[in-house]
């Protein structure tokens, strides 16, 4: 259930043709070499990630296993997590005993004292968000980063010109209101539709590079 959530809870968008020196250079030598700070999530049709009050019932409705392959397969490119407060909380909440992320590293951002699970790999942030994407990328080491959310936190990204790409899996369904996919407040792109994927259900993944 975790992976749900975690599937559902995010997005991205970014400024700029490259990455502020505190988030790494990336020139051509480097491509090959760094992982991708990623915003994968899934939304309504609408722009929404959940409901006001943060429930996923309309996304659980589509079950998992249409996507669980595709999601493994993301997750295996991934090095680091980045994650809001409220995320956090949710997932906490939804599971108490356990954390399925294991020991790979996990900065929540926040300025409250929360508790990590034990022998995780969770810690608490705060301050600017360029330092603290710089300490993902050196968490991650070869892999990807991946931003989980919520909206506000891919917005911080995209705004500081550190994100790489949106992964968004639009289900086929509009809430009317609810928690934006990715809440700037400036315009952000244009960005370039890297590739699709459908999905049983209806379903369909679009990925959109923002350099």
């Amino acid at each position: 259930m975790i992976s749900v959530l975690g599937f559902a809870y995010s997005s991205i968008l970014r400024v700029g043709n490259t990455r502020p020196a505190l988030c790494g250079v990336r020139d051509a030598a480097m491509l090959g070499s760094m992982g991708k700070v990623i915003y994968y999530v899934a939304s309504s049709l609408d722009g929404y990630i959940a409901t006001e009050d943060h429930n996923l019932d309309w996304l659980m409705a589509f079950g998992f296993e249409p996507f669980q392959s595709h999601f493994d397969q993301f997750m295996a490119g991934v090095g680091s997590l980045v994650m809001g407060s409220a995320t956090y909380d949710y997932i906490r909440s939804q599971d108490p005993g356990s954390w399925d992320y294991g020991t790979l590293p996990c900065q929540v951002l926040t300025s409250r004292d929360l508790q990590a699970p034990p022998d995780s790999g969770v810690r608490f942030s705060s301050g600017d968000i360029r330092r603290i994407c710089a300490d993902a990328v050196a968490d991650a080491g070869e892999r990807n980063v991946w931003v989980v959310g919520g909206g506000k936190v891919a917005a911080q990204f995209a705004e500081a010109g550190v994100l790489d790409e949106l992964w968004v899996t639009y289900m086929p369904v509009a809430l009317g209101s609810g928690r934006r996919l990715l809440p700037v407040t400036a315009p952000i792109g244009p960005m370039r539709l890297a590739g699709t994927t459908s999905f049983n259900g209806g379903a369909a993944e679009l990925r959109f590079s923002l350099r």
